[in-house]
C-alpha cells in the first residue's frame, strides 16, 4: 500500500485545514458496493458531508466484506489511516473518531482496542456487541465468522477477542455514543446494545445511549442521524 493511491483502499474526503479524522466502518457486505473512486453511498455520503463541514477528514476503509475486525482488518485500517493523515498533512498523533453501523458498529467499537492510532471517541449505530451470541442469531452469520476467524487455533476465543461486550474492560476510556433502533430485526437490541451499554456504565465509562423508536436496522431518523454526526465531529473540537 505504501506506493499505491489511497483511493484504491478507502474513500477519503479531505477538507481544507482538517483537525482530525472520522473513520467509518461499513456493515456486513457493504464493501461489495464500494468500487475504486466511487466513495461512500447513502447515509455514509451524508456522513462525509457532515464531517467535511466540521473540518474533519472522513475515511471509509474498503476492508474484507466479512472481516469482523480480525487482525488483517486492524492492520489494513491502521495503514489506511496513516495514508489519510499523510494526505491531510496531519501529525501521527492526530485525533481519530471511530464510527460505523451493524458489523461496522462492532468494528468501530473493537478497532480502538487494537489500533495504534489515538481514538478519542466512538459512535456506533445498531452495533453487533455479543459476537458469540451473534454466531447463533441468524443462519447467514456462521459462514461470515468462519471466514474471518476459521484459521484461528481457538475459534471461540477469537470470537470473544472481537466481541465488544467481552472486551468492555479493555476498551479505551473515551466517550461512547451507541444508537439502536427498537424495531431492529437483524441485531437484537436487548442482546447487544442494552447489555454492552450496561457493561460500559458499570465500568464508569461515559456513554450516551440513544434508543430510536419504531425504526429498523441502522435506520436512524433525521434527528438521530444529526445527533450521531454531531457527536462524531464534536469529539474533534
Amino acid at each position: 500500500m505504501n506506493d499505491e493511491p489511497l483511493e484504491r483502499f478507502a474513500y477519503a474526503n479531505v477538507p481544507a485545514a482538517p483537525r482530525g479524522i472520522v473513520v467509518h466502518f461499513m456493515g456486513l457486505g457493504s464493501q461489495w458496493q464500494a468500487r475504486e473512486g466511487d466513495g461512500p453511498h447513502g447515509l455514509e455520503r451524508e456522513g462525509a458531508a457532515a464531517a467535511a463541514a466540521a473540518g474533519a477528514v472522513f475515511v471509509v476503509p474498503y476492508l474484507d466484506p466479512w472481516n469482523w475486525m480480525n487482525a488483517a482488518a486492524v492492520a489494513m485500517a491502521d495503514r489506511i489511516v496513516d495514508l489519510a493523515k499523510a494526505r491531510a498533512g496531519l501529525p501521527a498523533d492526530a485525533p481519530v473518531v471511530s464510527t460505523g453501523g451493524s458489523m461496522g458498529g462492532l468494528c468501530a467499537l473493537v478497532w480502538p482496542r487494537y489500533t495504534r492510532h489515538r481514538v478519542v471517541a466512538v459512535a456506533a449505530n445498531c452495533p453487533v456487541c455479543d459476537l458469540p451470541f451473534h454466531y447463533t442469531e441468524r443462519p447467514d452469520l456462521p459462514r461470515t465468522l468462519r471466514a474471518a476467524f476459521g484459521a484461528e487455533p481457538d475459534f471461540a476465543a477469537a470470537l470473544r477477542a472481537r466481541s465488544p461486550l467481552h472486551l468492555a474492560p479493555e476498551l479505551p476510556d473515551v466517550p461512547y455514543a451507541v444508537f439502536h433502533c427498537t424495531a431492529d430485526r437483524l441485531v437484537d437490541k436487548a442482546a447487544h446494545s442494552d447489555k454492552f451499554v450496561a457493561a460500559l456504565r458499570a465500568l464508569g465509562r461515559s456513554v450516551e445511549y440513544v434508543e430510536v423508536p419504531d425504526r429498523g436496522h441502522c435506520d436512524l431518523d433525521d434527528a438521530s442521524r444529526a445527533r450521531y454526526e454531531a457527536f462524531a465531529t464534536g469529539a474533534l473540537a
